[in-house]
């Protein structure tokens, strides 16, 4: 069975362990006395409890006999009584001896979901560079819940850096603006500076032969790789099967096709969409 992470708190040790050791984990604090037989019916469900979380949660047991002094400072009035501290601050508690599934559900409150681990390796790996599986692990966040601004934000940092520059403006902008916080606005003007330079005059003259021109599909399929080549992926798509549309067999535009489709990164919903659209003619 796995053990509890239990330390005794005192005047010497309570900042490193409470304050400092509550910015990773969730500090239970447990204040209790030899004389007070609630604290040792509460006590053992407790340290059950911690031990059923032994990455995220700490058990501090305060002796409010021997550490008086520190009682005093969280004007402890009755015993047993149990103090919640996350990121450095009080943020839950209760007096008394209470049920393990009520306890339970207090803890879990606190501690985090599988999509905010998802979110926390996401952001780990785009900042060190490693986009596309920074990319897949926020999609995955944002699968498993849709509605996190977080994981919103993370993932358009990662499509962006790989130039999926449309996805990333989706995706920016159906962040609310309570959430739009300075990694937001990073990750906004990292997309602004990308879509300046994806706008080159190459593009736009071969869009403007394209124009003039719209039945030439060697001159699409050349604008669809300039364009994939400017991280501009769902718009190249989009040529490519336009010709596709009305040549299944034209030149390489099958190839071109596959190799963009599969040069997107794993978990990408534009891959899925156009592999769907492409078996669809095949098959």
């Amino acid at each position: 069975m796995t053990q509890a992470v239990v330390i005794d708190i005192n005047l010497e040790n309570a900042q490193r362990v409470i304050i400092e050791g509550s910015q990773d984990k969730l500090v239970i604090i447990d204040f209790w006395a030899d004389w007070c037989e609630s604290c040792k019916q509460l006590m053992p469900t407790l340290e059950k409890l911690a031990a059923a979380f032994p990455t995220q949660v700490v058990l501090a047991k305060v002796n409010c006999d021997e550490q008086q002094q520190l009682a005093t400072q969280f004007n402890i009035r009755s015993l047993p009584t149990v103090i919640f501290f996350k990121d450095g601050q009080p943020v839950d508690g209760f007096a008394g001896v209470e049920r393990e599934s009520t306890i339970r559900a207090r803890i879990e409150k606190y501690l985090p979901t599988v999509d905010d681990e998802l979110v926390t390796q996401a952001l780990k790996c785009v900042e060190t560079g490693e986009y596309e599986q920074g990319y897949t692990l926020a999609k995955q966040a944002v699968d498993i819940n849709p509605d996190s601004s977080q994981a919103q934000i993370v993932l358009a940092d990662a499509a962006c850096e790989l130039g999926r520059l449309e996805q990333a403006e989706q995706l920016l902008s159906s962040i609310r603006m309570v959430d739009q916080d300075q990694y937001f606005q990073h990750v906004m003007s990292k997309l602004n500076v990308a879509k300046q330079a994806a706008d080159s005059p190459e593009l736009r003259q071969l869009a403007e032969q394209l124009t003039s021109a719209p039945d030439n599909h060697e001159l699409r399929l050349e604008l669809a790789a300039k364009l994939y080549a400017a991280h501009r992926a769902e718009e190249a798509l989009e040529h490519i099967f336009a010709v596709l549309r009305q040549d299944l067999n034209f030149g390489q535009a099958k190839q071109q096709a596959l190799d963009m489709l599969n040069a997107l990164p794993k978990g990408d919903p534009l891959a899925a969409s156009y592999r769907r659209k492409l078996y669809s003619m095949l098959y």
